[in-house]
């Protein structure tokens, strides 16, 4: 089975390499530099989204946002024109779930098949290949795929049909930044009255209070480390979609709105390109104390 890839950016390029670890036949195009690396390990190189689609099975996408996943899938020279009828298009972008089922049912039209698959997990486990993927569509169609997802993945769940693997995703990313915000408030606290950032970190981690997140990123936080894992402008990118989606039905998310609000602060004071754990840096300055290990 040949695979192709769009997109090799901080994420689809490990997970690109993952593909081929696993042994499949991989085309790729990218706008970057990541399409040499993964040609001298053995991808062949396309040149437009529908040369892409015409030489493979299965064609993901890894894009920013909905706009270049509809501009690659369904515009000029995109997907859609070069895919045979049965092909899958397993879209693994952090899109608007409504935007997943406009572009499924467009490529309905052709015959072509769609799965939405977004990640969670950042370079590290896409480097990994231990990304959860959360995934809409048939369960004909994702069955057929799950070998290929698995390649890149931990774990690999069908949470329903088309665009219910970017609801899952919406929900993933509120968690996360809610996470990240809580642990930036409880380190601060603890440095602004004396105690040891780190110390508070291992006496929580094992309780009620530990999570994924905070392993991840207390460390990171501690280290004045943020170089993007996974950058504030993607984080605000998926908030954006949430409060959308959570306008188009009805559902109010204070919180959500309130770390949103915070994230736009540090882009506007040229943070955005930092890793979303950056996010502590409102509250120090607020607190005008700064989070880091303390000999």
């Amino acid at each position: 089975m040949r695979v192709g890839f769009i997109g090799l950016g901080i994420m689809g390029k490990p997970m690109s390499k993952n593909l081929l670890k696993a042994g499949y036949e991989l085309v790729v195009l990218s706008k970057n530099k990541g399409a040499a690396e993964l040609v001298a390990a053995g991808a062949v190189q396309a040149n437009t989204p529908k040369e892409v689609a015409e030489k493979a099975d299965i064609i993901i996408t890894m894009l920013p946002n909905s706009p270049e996943v509809k501009e690659v899938v369904l515009g000029p020279d995109g997907v859609i024109e070069g895919a045979k009828p049965g092909c899958v298009v397993v879209d693994m972008s952090s899109i608007a779930p409504l935007a997943s089922q406009e572009i499924a049912g467009r490529l309905a039209e052709k015959g072509i098949h769609m799965l939405d698959a977004p990640v969670s997990g950042g370079e590290p486990k896409a480097i990994e290949g231990t990304l959860s993927v959360m995934v809409g569509g048939s369960e004909e169609v994702f069955d057929k795929c799950y070998d290929v997802m698995k390649a890149m993945a931990a774990s690999v769940v069908r949470t329903g049909d088309i665009g219910a693997g970017n609801v899952a995703k919406l929900a993933n990313q509120i968690i996360v930044a809610i996470n990240i915000a809580a642990m930036s408030e409880a380190l601060v606290l603890a440095a602004k009255v004396g105690v040891k950032p780190e110390l508070v970190f291992q006496a929580i981690r094992g309780g009620l209070a530990g999570s994924t997140v905070l392993d991840a990123k207390a460390p990171l936080v501690m280290d004045r480390y943020f170089e993007p894992g996974f950058r504030i402008n993607l984080h605000i990118k998926d908030l954006s979609n949430v409060l959308e989606t959570s306008q188009e039905v009805g559902v109010p998310l204070p919180l959500t709105s309130s770390v949103m609000e915070m994230m736009q602060e540090l882009t506007a004071n040229d943070m955005g390109d930092c890793d979303h754990s950056s996010l502590i840096r409102y509250y120090e300055k607020l607190a005008g104390i700064e989070v880091s290990r303390q000999r």
